[in-house]
């Protein structure tokens, strides 16, 4: 009884230990529903997170040139801004990377297949799911070639 009461003690606080967030870059693009963004995030081996995803929005009725020089201008300015962007905290339970102290998810890792899902919320709409892609290194336009 005793060693079942410790083992139980033990598994309840490895299950309430802080997860280590995984290391590494993620890249993509969402274009749909009148919305455009373009995403690189890159968490370090201290769990500091670099997170960027300019966008546009009310792009629903852009011809296909202007969606092209649209996302031209939204992979410009990740890779040209992204060198000052900030690493900062997250909360993070082994899924879903929050705000410390938060409650809405900002992102969501897949372990089984290293893809993260940036949630971006644009105004008092729904979360907009932007689905990321791992890379080794960040590219010049984060929408897969295609």
């Amino acid at each position: 009884m005793r060693k079942s009461v410790v083992l139980l003690a033990f598994l309840l606080l490895a299950a309430c230990a802080k997860q280590t967030p995984p290391q590494g870059r993620w890249e993509g693009g969402y274009a749909g529903s009148g919305v455009m963004v373009a995403a690189r995030v890159e968490i370090g081996p201290d769990g500091m997170v670099k997170l960027m995803a300019p966008d546009i929005t009310n792009a629903d009725a852009a011809k296909p040139n202007q969606m092209q020089e649209m996302r031209a201008r939204l992979s410009a300015d990740l890779a040209t801004n992204w060198d000052g962007v900030q690493p900062r905290p997250f909360d993070f339970d082994g899924t879903i990377f929050r705000k410390p102290g938060g409650v809405a998810p900002q992102m969501v890792w897949d372990k089984n297949s290293n893809q993260m899902t940036l949630e971006i919320y644009i105004g008092a709409n729904p979360a907009l799911p932007v689905p990321l892609r791992p890379v080794d290194n960040f590219h010049d336009s984060p929408w897969p070639a295609g």
